[in-house]
């Protein structure tokens, strides 16, 4: 999956990740259905969570929810309006080292949402830091859809999280921009839905 490889190398090049043997590394995912999974797509962390083990890095998934893969904090149908809310409650049960959000899903173009969902992905970063000052946060730009024109704000939403992840970042807390849009393909990459991952995707 090209979306679940440019993860892989982001969690590869931070040289504070334990090989397998010593404590494992917890890490949260956060998001949408992409992040759930479903019946008739794939979730790339069916792809991620084997990839890092054949590479020797020792991460433990914790989160509400678990499948055959691991477990998550994977709402099908949220909003990132919605994650904000149970943000809190959230990382208080579920204190990962890293929180992985790929949210920005399931609004409307209509309704021009991109300084909303900006808004809320900054409200979820926050409540996290309250928490744990030195979380390390991977935050994603959303992959693309073809679902139109529910989804036509994306590119947009993405410059708004790659702007975003610039004025959060801090030394002792990193924002690591994770680039899902470039080479997602939603033409070949999407089940027939034009929003969800295939294998290929």
């Amino acid at each position: 999956m090209k979306t679940c490889w440019y993860i892989c190398v982001t969690l590869l090049s931070m040289a504070s990740l334990p090989v397998l043997g010593a404590e494992a590394t917890t890490l949260l995912p956060l998001g949408d259905s992409i992040t759930q999974g479903g019946k008739r797509f794939v979730c790339y962390r069916q792809v991620l969570i084997p990839g890092l083990a054949a590479k020797g890095i020792a991460i433990k998934c914790i989160g509400p929810h678990k499948d055959a893969t691991s477990a998550h904090a994977g709402y099908g149908g949220k909003n990132t309006h919605y994650l904000a809310t149970i943000s809190t409650k959230i990382y208080r049960q579920y204190p990962a080292d890293i929180v992985m959000i790929h949210s920005g899903h399931n609004s409307f173009s209509k309704d021009r949402p991109v300084a909303g969902i900006i808004r809320d992905t900054k409200a979820i970063i926050e409540n996290i830091r309250k928490i744990n000052p030195r979380v390390t946060v991977l935050l994603a730009q959303v992959i693309p859809s073809g679902k139109l024109p529910k989804y036509a704000y994306i590119p947009e939403l993405n410059k708004g999280l790659e702007a975003l992840s610039k004025r959060l970042t801090r030394s002792h807390s990193r924002i690591i921009l994770v680039n899902q849009a470039d080479g997602f393909d939603w033409k070949t990459d999407t089940v027939a839905d034009k929003v969800h991952p295939n294998a290929s995707g």
